[in-house]
């Protein structure tokens, strides 16, 4: 199989679903859309140009990270391995999914603000996905700890992450 890695800038659709495996790992899922937008030189404004929906999958620590920090509306950047997906619907029709197996997700700070809490290695405990790492407060779906923001940017200055 091919090993085709990308980076995709857009906004999660739907809100993060964590399953449980049979092999007892434990894996969240969502949807995203990423808008191709153009400049139109003729009449010099921006027109859409089709979206690009695609099925995210974040394995272990990476999926605590998303279950604590985003949800449904906020701007992400995912990256990581693209698959194609094909199965039959309910209705017998053919489909084919775009599918990514992320190594990394964040908030798109050019469309939001975030605050970053970092997993504590003093501090151990086991998260719920399994890996050992400390999970911010908040153990229901929906229940964000440190969600991105539409907040507009602070005036003052923020410190440096290895402050």
């Amino acid at each position: 199989m091919y090993e085709a890695n990308a980076t995709v800038i857009g906004t999660i659709v739907n809100i993060p679903v964590k399953r449980d495996l049979p092999n007892g790992e434990q894996v969240l899922t969502f949807r995203m859309a990423s808008n191709s937008r153009r400049l139109d030189h003729t009449t010099g404004e921006w027109t859409d140009n089709g979206t690009l929906f695609l099925t995210v999958s974040c394995w272990r620590r990476l999926g605590a990270g998303v279950d604590a920090s985003l949800r449904r509306g906020d701007p992400i950047i995912a990256h990581g391995q693209l698959r194609s997906h094909e199965y039959r619907s309910r209705d017998g029709v053919e489909r084919r999914d775009l599918e990514m197996r992320a190594s990394a997700v964040g908030p798109d700070l050019g469309r939001c603000t975030a605050q970053v809490t970092r997993w504590s290695e003093a501090r151990n405990t086991s998260d719920r996905f399994g890996a050992e790492s400390q999970v911010p407060a908040g153990d229901g779906l929906g229940e964000n700890v440190a969600a991105a923001s539409a907040a507009p940017p602070r005036t003052t200055h923020p410190e440096h992450a290895d402050a």
